[in-house]
């Protein structure tokens, strides 16, 4: 009977153990999955909004950007995103490249979207460190103190732009594109997502990317950070 009783203990502890580590896995797999639709999203975002050099972000912001990040599929609530938050990815410049998207949210924020838009996606250009201080923290205030604005549409506008904002703003939703306002809210790193990919914090990431190579990575990360360099360098 304690022989009985004994195996019967081992194996409870044994499978236990086993659901442990395949909760783990499986945990792991949507994390990566997950990742992996976010940069794919983030990347035809990107490239739908640059396909018109006339109504586009102008290449002359996106060439001084020192960071940029695409969120997608943000829904609003009234005529405003309303905390509901959405998904994103950003990449930082790493002297004539780009470093690997690292995941982020964004929540509470007040983004300005067209009228009768229910939901949009968004590109956000961080000119200065100063915008990116924040980041590498793991979570930026978008306070109006850090000067935060709507970002000029198409080459001619790029062309006479001073880079006098720490962040421009862009909203794509119902098939319009143009600059957003912004009030408040905050932008968060997405930590299980990225210690599952990179084994560090979203801000660690960002604030040495060379030390992740890129050739390393699914292939959809991989593509989201050459689409930035296509059209940042």
């Amino acid at each position: 009977m304690k022989y009985v009783i004994r195996n019967l203990i081992f194996f409870s502890i044994a499978y236990a153990v086993l659901i442990g580590f395949v909760t783990i896995a499986v945990s792991a797999q949507k994390s990566v999955i997950h990742a992996r639709d976010e940069a794919r999203e983030a990347t035809q975002v990107l490239t739908k909004v640059m396909s018109d050099r006339s109504k586009s972000i102008p290449r002359a912001l996106l060439r001084k950007a020192v960071a940029i990040a695409v969120f997608t599929n943000v829904k609003k609530g009234g005529f405003i995103i309303g905390g509901t938050g959405g998904d994103g990815v950003i990449a930082r410049r790493t002297g004539k490249t780009w470093g690997p998207p690292v995941y982020y949210d964004i929540g509470g924020a007040d983004i300005g979207l067209q009228i009768g838009a229910k939901k949009g996606d968004f590109v956000l250009l961080f000119m200065t460190q100063t915008a990116l201080d924040d980041l590498l923290d793991d979570e930026l205030e978008l306070t109006a103190s850090l000067g935060v604005a709507a970002g000029p549409v198409g080459e001619t506008a790029g062309a006479t732009t001073a880079t006098d904002s720490n962040v421009y703003v862009y909203s794509n939703a119902s098939g319009a594109f143009a600059g957003a306002s912004v009030g408040g809210g905050s932008i968060k790193a997405n930590n299980s997502i990225n210690e599952e990919l990179y084994k560090m914090k979203g801000g660690a990431v960002l604030t040495n990317p060379s030390q992740i190579k890129l050739s390393t990575l699914p292939a959809e990360l991989q593509t989201f950070s050459s689409t930035v360099a296509k059209y940042a360098n």
